[in-house]
């Protein structure tokens, strides 16, 4: 059985649908990013998931639990991160994950679990003293301190430093490695194809993709070819020298509007060559998943093959 799953999920606030009939489904052991432009309904569909949203209509099951009939022997299996706040300004992390591992049966550690995010040396400083790091990494441990089953995280490394944010991904694929169901919400999608197993794309309220990043950057292959070099670059005899459409897309990186032949990517590799111009990227038969997300949200999704 999925740690969750979701059949026709439905969200409104009056006359707005601000979830239209989604299915999800997510397993123990992976890490599943929802993604979505603000609006988009990824808000609703986890309050409703952790039993803070009633749905309109639609079946829900968080481990095997009705997530709003079920709430309160639900909320001892399952962990929240809050993007910001929950904390008493004047709480020290050493005293705020105590009083949270008051609440579980069989919490972890805290000061263990202090040293697992890199909090040791700040155990009694006050909330408000943290950085903006600090503080997401206790939200994190906060979130985790009740060896919850399933863990909701909404942008966890948010205003994290380089190191922070490499302990906050090395926890989540521990938790992974432990059999947690990880949904992630984030709009850093480089940690995306890093971390996530599978990947849910929602626009308007439904689906509009759902695969591993791998099949998501790989499924318009061969319709263009993307590459990096200095910005201005004459777009116009490349494209004669190509017989095919380039568009400078944002400065310095650009597109061709043909498919991604060997013939295609040795004569644009060629034309950079003879003009000493640096190829700065190149990405043939395959996008960024940034370029999947723009492309399916700015029309609503249509024409992949997701839930319409």
């Amino acid at each position: 059985m999925p740690a969750i799953e979701v059949e026709g999920l439905t969200v409104r606030y009056g006359d707005l649908v601000a979830v239209d009939r989604l299915d999800l489904r997510a397993e123990a052991g992976r890490i599943l990013a929802l993604l979505g432009p603000n609006g988009a309904g990824k808000t609703s569909t986890v309050e409703t998931l952790e039993g803070y949203r009633r749905r309109a209509g639609g079946k829900v099951a968080v481990l095997g639990l009705d997530p709003a009939r079920d709430h309160a022997a639900l909320t001892r299996r399952v962990g929240v991160m809050l993007q910001r706040g929950g904390v008493y300004p004047g709480m020290g992390p050493a005293e705020a994950l105590s009083l949270w591992a008051a609440f579980y049966p069989r919490p972890l550690d805290p000061a263990g679990l202090l040293e697992r995010v890199g909090l040791s040396a700040v155990t009694r400083t006050p909330w408000r003293r943290l950085s903006g790091g600090e503080q997401q990494r206790l939200s994190l441990a906060l979130a985790l301190v009740g060896r919850p089953e399933v863990v909701f995280l909404d942008e966890p490394t948010a205003g994290v430093d380089v190191k922070g944010r490499q302990v906050i991904r090395s926890v989540i694929a521990e938790l992974r490695d432990e059999g947690v169901c990880v949904v992630l919400t984030t709009h850093q999608l480089e940690e995306v194809e890093r971390l996530a197993d599978r990947v849910v794309i929602v626009d308007r309220g439904r689906v509009v993709a759902d695969g591993t990043p791998a099949e998501l950057v790989t499924r318009g292959a061969g319709r263009s070819i993307r590459f990096g070099a200095p910005a201005g670059i004459d777009v116009a005899g490349l494209a004669a020298r190509l017989g095919a459409p380039v568009n400078e897309v944002d400065p310095g990186e650009y597109e061709v509007g043909a498919a991604a032949s060997p013939a295609t990517v040795a004569a644009l590799t060629a034309w950079l060559a003879e003009r000493d111009l640096p190829l700065a990227d190149l990405r043939a038969g395959r996008e960024r998943l940034e370029d999947v997300f723009l492309r399916l949200t700015a029309t609503g999704g249509a024409g992949d093959g997701g839930q319409r």
